[in-house]
């Protein structure tokens, strides 16, 4: 591809990703956009990352629209037309802004882990003492070429889908500061819920519900995320690989045993595929608390999907596993608010469903249940609590459910139990 050519594409680019930006709603803003604003004024690069499609170019455009109105380049890579371009491509990149909008000092730049070696130019227009504001959707591709060139010298933002919050506001909810105490507020709180329950907090599908709209985002991380990123001959295992996953949010595995269910002789792969799909922010790993890290390494893992309407889109199994995806929904607020989430195992084998560390001490055990209308149900869940707090010398533990709200007293200790709906709506740490 000539220079000239060249230049001519990216300007071709440029002019109607302008005009595409134009028309984005940017209309519900993100709880994570006062993060991004205060990083705005630092000089680091602004490094946002999230799974495709959760809304990451409207949360730049939140940015753009609150901090700068103008006075930025804007370039999203997610383009066929750009399938060739490079590092090298840059110079001609930045001479087009130029001539199409004069100098500037802040770049805007979508998916730029498509771009091999891209810090490079992000590191040498950063001495020059311009700012970058990024994002992308492989967590691995983006920690590992931030640590090579930028370390020290960016911030990093996660984004996930609509939270529950996020998601009362787009469908026009406000919540009062009474509302769990008002009956229709709260009547109102549960439809919502269980809508959001289902179908999860994807802007552009909860905008369309239009189901393809999910199906294409995890056709699209499978094919262009991983298979073509990572030269993947052999596509069958992987397909089956997250289906079985996708279809068994909630529960343990080992790589032994998904070798042998997915017929693939080597572990290592299905190890890799596993990796894949959570560097591309699908599913999420948890493992086991131990003290030992060894025995952490070596346990069952739990798996969790970044999102309920793209577990059913794929599986299809909200009826019969409507527990699994309240224990999802559960997972995916404390992940956004904990950096250590784990299960816990009693040492008479009883399972906590979460266990969250904050520092050397401050660990909160939470179980999820539908209800705990029966007694086998309720002494289950209950048992292991009290279990697991003496063994971690805790006094108080959470029993998250659909609808049920108590406290429970025993043996010195307390177990809240309360709504999943109130609880999202509250601090996630909250008892």
């Amino acid at each position: 591809m000539g220079v000239v050519m060249q230049k001519a594409i990216l300007k071709e680019v440029i002019l109607e990703q302008e005009k595409d930006r134009q028309n984005v709603d940017a209309s519900i803003p993100r709880t994570v956009l006062d993060k991004a604003l205060k990083y705005a004024s630092l000089p680091h690069a602004v490094v946002v990352s999230g799974i495709r499609r959760c809304g990451k170019s409207t949360l730049l455009r939140q940015v753009l629209n609150q901090h700068y109105k103008t006075g930025v380049y804007s370039f999203n890579f997610e383009d066929e037309r750009l399938m060739d371009f490079t590092a090298e491509d840059f110079n001609s990149l930045y001479e087009v802004f130029l001539e199409l909008y004069g100098e500037k000092k802040v770049f805007f730049f979508d998916e730029i882990q498509n771009v091999p070696k891209w810090e490079a130019f992000v590191n040498r227009m950063q001495v020059k003492g311009c700012k970058f504001f990024l994002t992308g959707s492989n967590a691995s591709l983006l920690s590992r070429e931030l640590g090579t060139k930028l370390t020290g010298r960016n911030v990093n933002i996660e984004l996930f889908p609509f939270s529950f919050a996020e998601f009362l506001t787009f469908k026009g909810f406000h919540l009062s500061p009474n509302a769990m105490s008002l009956t229709s507020e709260r009547a109102t709180i549960k439809k919502h819920f269980a809508e959001y329950l289902r179908h999860g907090g994807m802007p552009e599908y909860l905008r369309y519900q239009e189901l393809d709209l999910l199906k294409r985002v995890y056709e699209d991380i499978l094919y262009r995320d991983i298979v073509a990123r990572y030269g993947i001959k052999q596509v069958k295992p992987l397909r089956e690989l997250g289906l079985y996953l996708l279809s068994n949010v909630g529960t343990t595995f080992s790589y032994n045993n998904l070798k042998k269910v997915l017929d693939v002789r080597s572990m290592n792969t299905i190890k890799s595929y596993a990796d894949f799909l959570e560097n591309s922010y699908l599913i999420f790993l948890v493992r086991k608390f131990s003290y030992s890290l060894k025995e952490q390494l070596a346990s069952l893992k739990k798996v969790y999907c970044i999102d309920n309407g793209l577990a059913e889109s794929v599986a299809f199994q909200f009826s019969k596993n409507k527990g699994k995806f309240l224990e999802n929904l559960v997972f995916l607020e404390l992940r956004r608010n904990f950096s250590e989430i784990y299960y816990y195992k009693t040492t008479n084998g009883l399972e906590v469903d979460f266990l969250t560390k904050s520092g050397r001490k401050d660990m909160t055990l939470i179980q999820v249940a539908d209800n705990l209308d029966s007694d086998k149900t309720r002494q289950r869940e209950v048992n292991a609590l009290l279990k697991a707090m003496d063994e971690l010398k805790l006094q108080t533990s959470l029993i998250l459910t659909e609808d049920t709200e108590e406290k429970i007293a025993r043996e010195g200790k307390v177990i809240v139990v309360k709504p999943v709906y109130k609880w999202l709506l509250e601090s996630p740490a909250s008892l």
